[in-house]
């Protein structure tokens, strides 16, 4: 486990490291970067840069983690990556349902692979274990219906980087969408409109907002007030046995 500066977590763990580029999000992966950092530094888990790369030793590490928390799973990866092998995720998804004590948010952009995986009933979905899609355009809102149609308890939109306006979200059944810009050297722009357009479906959807930040150069600076206000809405946290 690791500490982090992700506003939307605490910390995160990554069972698996190493992706290859999908749609235009992709253009300027800040874990392809980490990555090749890391390598250079000399980390043994980064010795083969950004190839995938399963590291089944990391397994164990939840359970050690006795105080609850909020964990990002795969931050530098793609859980639904093609070339991780199903029975791979579905120890990464027993170990999730064995520390009920913690919550753990999975991000991908392999929509369509989530949603084949889980037709074919071979995700046991633990009733922690929160499941986003990435939609950073108007050219995979595909995604969402993916989503959708899992059996995830909770389900959510990471929409960064924002790289255009969705003006016709379908949020039904979604929990929470999370919105933010690009940073980094070369960011590409995103409009206030955006956002605020995307703010307008959620409560309308009644869907929690929260707004991560502007993005840009120098992304401290920027910060992420939207019209003066901080956004961190979030799904309602809720105990296995609440649920009974």
């Amino acid at each position: 486990m690791a500490t982090t500066k992700i506003e939307w977590t605490e910390s995160t763990w990554n069972p698996i490291t190493g992706c290859t580029k999908l749609s235009a999000g992709c253009k300027f992966c800040y874990a392809e970067v980490m990555a090749r950092r890391l390598k250079a530094m000399g980390q043994p888990k980064y010795k083969d840069g950004f190839k995938l790369t399963l590291h089944p030793d990391t397994l164990t590490e939840p359970y050690t983690w006795k105080k609850p928390r909020m964990i990002f799973v795969n931050s530098m990866s793609d859980l639904f990556h093609k070339d991780v092998p199903i029975d791979y995720i579905q120890k990464i998804f027993k170990v999730i349902k064995d520390n009920p004590q913690h919550t753990f948010q999975v991000l991908t952009k392999r929509a369509d692979i989530l949603r084949y995986y889980d037709s074919e009933g071979w995700l046991d979905w633990p009733h922690n274990l929160w499941m986003g899609v990435t939609v950073e355009d108007s050219t995979v809102t595909s995604r969402i219906d993916c989503l959708r149609k899992t059996k995830a308890r909770v389900k959510f939109l990471s929409c960064e980087p924002l790289l255009s306006p969705l003006p016709e979200l379908n949020l039904e059944a979604i929990d929470w969408v999370i919105v933010g810009g690009e940073s980094g050297r070369t960011p590409r722009p995103i409009k206030e409109e955006w956002i605020i357009e995307i703010k307008e479906q959620c409560e309308k959807a009644g869907t929690a907002f929260y707004f991560k930040q502007w993005g840009g150069t120098n992304k401290k600076e920027a910060g992420r007030l939207l019209q003066g206000k901080r956004y961190d809405q979030m799904p309602e946290m809720v105990t296995q046995e609440e649920l009974i």
